[in-house]
């Protein structure tokens, strides 16, 4: 049984000629423990999907099934549950607070979740040790490198054990090195005996997407099973574009 099922979501923008339909009726089901890479052309809607599961946005249409939770058309204050429970981002940037260390960037939002300070500290402390940072985590951001700064904002998604990992163009900032730490990081979470997590990864690189389970090619609003080799052969130029979408 799928962890997460996405089923005909549709999603908009503007009103009458100048209205674009985005995403065109996309169905995804993504087990357990599974890591699923997400290609397309630039402004083919990627980043919209992912801020509609991640309950950032709403859909026009259709539903979002995680765990026994059912979402999609409601709007962001419909779903705070979402975001505080079941859902973690990782961006291509970190966002993490300058003047606040490892464990105290990783409390501070589950803090905001609800947990007491004590409770908060246990669990931030838990997740960066998990990520290998059990030793840097009363560093400020100046402190770390940069793939140590993009484990602490993966700590950060993990932490309260949240199911499923959203991550947009992850290794964006990082050298290649450190891209290949983090992505061997992805594999050990997904792998995990106690708690795996499902990670739905954005990318351009077709050499990260390669490292995934499995790939989805995000195309004319909907998405379709492919392989590196005809994605790449497709749509070479215009994945490897810059930029997203609305």
């Amino acid at each position: 049984m799928a962890l997460l099922k996405i089923s005909d979501l549709k999603k908009g923008f503007g009103s009458g000629d100048s209205r674009l339909e985005v995403l065109k009726g996309v169905d995804i089901e993504i087990l357990q423990g599974e890591m699923v890479a997400l290609m397309g052309p630039s402004g083919s809607g990627k980043s919209t999907l992912l801020n509609i599961i991640g309950g950032l946005m709403a859909a026009d249409s259709g539903q979002i099934q995680l765990k026994e939770r059912k979402y999609g058309k409601k709007g962001p204050s419909g779903v705070i549950d979402v975001r505080r429970n079941l859902v973690g981002w990782i961006f291509q940037d970190f966002h993490l607070l300058d003047n606040l260390t490892a464990v105290d960037n990783v409390a501070m939002s589950l803090e905001l979740s609800g947990l007491s300070s004590a409770e908060a500290e246990k669990a931030a402390i838990d997740a960066l040790e998990k990520v290998g940072l059990g030793d840097r985590m009363h560093h400020i951001p100046d402190q770390l490198s940069g793939g140590q700064q993009q484990r602490v904002a993966i700590a950060r998604a993990i932490a309260g054990n949240r199911p499923v990992l959203l991550a947009d163009e992850p290794t964006g900032n990082l050298d290649i090195a450190s891209g290949k730490e983090v992505m061997a990081l992805f594999r050990e979470l997904c792998h995990d005996k106690e708690n795996p997590v499902s990670i739905l990864m954005v990318t351009h690189d077709p050499d990260l997407a390669a490292a995934a389970d499995r790939m989805l090619l995000l195309r004319n609003g909907k998405t379709e099973a492919s392989d590196i080799r005809s994605a790449w052969g497709l749509d070479a130029e215009e994945i490897t574009e810059g930029g997203e979408e609305e």
